[in-house]
């Protein structure tokens, strides 16, 4: 799809789901009408998930879905809420889902409105972008997909969403454990990674996010999931990237307490204690510059779309490869503690 290395390239790649960046087609038959009004954060509904395997053959599989998510699983942001999908693991084997258990998927949030797909796929990209800078990250799959009630019949066919890997399958492949934590600090985490990942969320615009703490009644840490050993650093990898001026959702708002008007403003969150740190991560990004432009080349962008997001990379570009820029947008801008 994208003209880059698959992500079967890379090694400790365990799940077939993500041995690949091709679209997936599928249909999902569930209630939904039903589904998306009740919004239970605990009960699943019965649904069934086909697709066309190598060979095409037609191949179906039982599972369970509910809606989830924060934000948008309220219904005034997202009349169609994201799933998160538990297949049967006996299913699943010698399938493309092999190994896969539980799995969230982003949806399209309002059906009907392409530029509510659109959004998708910048989402989707920005974690690609992630996926290009290093393995240390969440993979994820392009789906197409095609919803079908099963209480009255409606289909909406033609929708993009995409799958996310699951924490535990993350932590197999990068020979780590889940750490959950009530909080952790700067000094504790593996600071080469923390600042790739700072400038990162940088570069899509995102400040909804924090390494080393969870958002008010939440438990740690907020859009990141930290990963190590019994001793060591740990490792904070992130996600969840809508609330950027990269995807740029018409709900997207910045935080009232930082400086910004609008996601589309960039501001560095990255730590002062890792500044030192910045000098290889901003020749990190440099060096895969073509291959993050490339990303734009998605055949299922929209024109508008490729030229917005072609403007916002080459205004990152500017500031990182300008030495007055980093230190008046980055070094001066990072933030304490």
């Amino acid at each position: 799809m994208l003209g880059l290395p698959t992500q079967a390239d890379v090694p400790g790649n365990s799940a077939p789901l993500f041995a690949g960046d091709d679209i997936l087609d599928v249909t999902i038959e569930a209630p939904f009408t039903r589904l998306m009004r009740e919004r239970s954060a605990d009960d699943e509904t019965p649904a069934t998930l086909t697709y066309k395997s190598a060979d095409d053959d037609t191949v179906s599989l039982e599972l369970g879905i509910k809606t989830r998510g924060n934000y948008r699983q309220q219904w005034r942001v997202c009349p169609f809420a994201p799933l998160r999908l538990n297949f049967r693991k006996k299913e699943v084997e010698d399938t493309i889902f092999a190994s896969v258990d539980k799995i969230k998927l982003v949806t399209h949030c309002r059906s009907g409105r392409d530029s509510s797909q659109q959004t998708l796929l910048r989402e989707y990209l920005a974690y690609r972008i992630l996926n290009i800078m290093t393995d240390r990250s969440y993979r994820v799959r392009l789906l197409r997909i095609q919803y079908v009630d099963t209480e009255d019949g409606d289909t909406n066919p033609d929708n993009f969403g995409f799958l996310i890997e699951h924490r535990d399958q993350l932590a197999d492949r990068i020979d780590l454990a889940v750490k959950d934590l009530e909080f952790t600090s700067v000094a504790d985490l593996e600071s080469t990674t923390t600042n790739l990942g700072s400038l990162f969320q940088f570069l899509i615009g995102n400040t909804d996010f924090s390494p080393t703490a969870g958002a008010e009644g939440e438990s740690c840490c907020h859009n990141y999931t930290l990963f190590g050993q019994e001793t060591g650093k740990i490792l904070a990898i992130p996600y969840d990237f809508d609330m950027s001026g990269w995807v740029n959702a018409k709900y997207a708002t910045p935080n009232p307490k930082l400086p910004i008007r609008n996601v589309r403003q960039r501001l560095y969150r990255g730590r002062c204690a890792n500044n030192a740190q910045l000098a290889d991560s901003l020749r990190a990004f440099q060096d895969k510059r073509p291959e993050i432009f490339r990303l734009i080349e998605s055949e299922y962008l929209a024109t508008s779309v490729k030229k917005q997001l072609t403007r916002y990379l080459n205004d990152f570009y500017k500031i990182i490869d300008d030495p007055q820029s980093v230190g008046s947008r980055l070094t001066a801008r990072c933030v304490d503690g």
